[in-house]
Formats: C-alpha cells, sequence, structure tokens
C-alpha cells in the first residue's frame, strides 16, 4: 500500500466536529453503541493511538480498542480533537510512518496497514458524524479510492470471520452506488441512515 495523505480527510473531520451543536452530543449515530458524544471520544482515542502508532511511541500506544465514551470528552473537546487530528495528520506524513512493524489497539501490524486503518477511521467516521449531526459529507477521491482498496477485501460471503471486531454485518447497495456509499456498506452502516 503507498504512503496516502490523511490531511483532508483529518481537516474534514475537524470541520464537522465544529458544527456539531452541545445539544446532540446525546443523540444517536451510525453505530449503534455510540451516541455522538461517545463517538467524539473514540475519535479523540483513536487519533491519539494512530498518531502514537506513527511514531512509534510504545508509550502512547493503546492495549485495547478503546470505547468510546462521552463522559471523557471534557469541556475543551472542539479544540482537543481537531489538534489531535491535525497531529495525527502530521505524523503520517513522515514517511518511516509507513514502513516496519507499529501497534494500534493493542495488535502488532504493519505500518503501511496501520496508516490506511486511521484515514478508514478519518473517513467512515467523518461520514458518521455529518449523518448524526445532519451535516453534509464529501471526502477527497484519493482518500475515498484508498478506503475502497482496504475495505472491499473485507466484502463479501466468506469474509464474515475477518470483519469481526472491524466492521458490522455488510449492507449491499446498489450497484451503481457512489464510492464512499460503497464503502459505507461495506463496513455496516446503511448509506440511507438517519437519526429521525
Amino acid at each position: 500500500m503507498p504512503m496516502v495523505e490523511l490531511g483532508p480527510a483529518a481537516q474534514r473531520m475537524a470541520d464537522l466536529i465544529d458544527g456539531v451543536p452541545d445539544e446532540l452530543l446525546g443523540g444517536p449515530t451510525p453505530c449503534e453503541e455510540y451516541t455522538v458524544g461517545d463517538l467524539l471520544d473514540h475519535i479523540q482515542a483513536f487519533a491519539r493511538a494512530f498518531t502514537a502508532a506513527a511514531r512509534k511511541d510504545t508509550a502512547g500506544m493503546t492495549s485495547g480498542r478503546a470505547p468510546g465514551d462521552a463522559s471523557r470528552l471534557g469541556d475543551d473537546w472542539r479544540t482537543r480533537i481537531p489538534r489531535d487530528l491535525d497531529a495525527l495528520a502530521e505524523s503520517w506524513r513522515d514517511p518511516a510512518a509507513w514502513t516496519g512493524m507499529t501497534k494500534a489497539g493493542g495488535i502488532d501490524l504493519p505500518g503501511e496497514l496501520a496508516g490506511i486503518i486511521a484515514l478508514d477511521e478519518l473517513v467512515v467516521h467523518g461520514w458518521d458524524v455529518a449523518r448524526a449531526s445532519g451535516q453534509d459529507y464529501d471526502q477527497d477521491g484519493e482518500s475515498l479510492e484508498a478506503v475502497h482498496r482496504f475495505v472491499k477485501q473485507y466484502s463479501g460471503a466468506g469474509q464474515e470471520a475477518a470483519r469481526e471486531g472491524m466492521f458490522g454485518p455488510e449492507v449491499l447497495v446498489a450497484d451503481d452506488a457512489t464510492v464512499l456509499d460503497r464503502i459505507i456498506g461495506i463496513t455496516g452502516r446503511d448509506p440511507a441512515w438517519s437519526p429521525d
């Protein structure tokens, strides 16, 4: 997998976070187990974990997947999470981040795979935030194509075990669906989801 720029997806996520009103923090998201506040906490956690993974910083690495919990957000989440996202994007601009082995969520994995997973988190959870908060969502073509290449290997019959712990059951979409809708369906979300 080639090195991919995470900056556009990280900036898009930061812009979406800025548009989340406080009164929606307890509202639903396409991730059934998460409220909007829980999802924002998960975003800050993965931003920090994958920044540590890029830097091969063992002290900052997490031992497992941190579930989102809105009670950990704190009052400065609107400024802190975008800073964490900026640090994430910057850390993956270093070619060394994409080489060798690293760790994220308690799993050892190649740097190039960790980088693509970080991009997947940004794109898919960016869509989640947009849908949950009623914002429009668009993403640059390079990010979408890279994430689609990654997730489509988990699509179709016989991939259930490989998907476990990463994605929910696949949602089938039309043959002429957009790349974004295909990504969303593969990752177990209904592209037509709304909070209503």
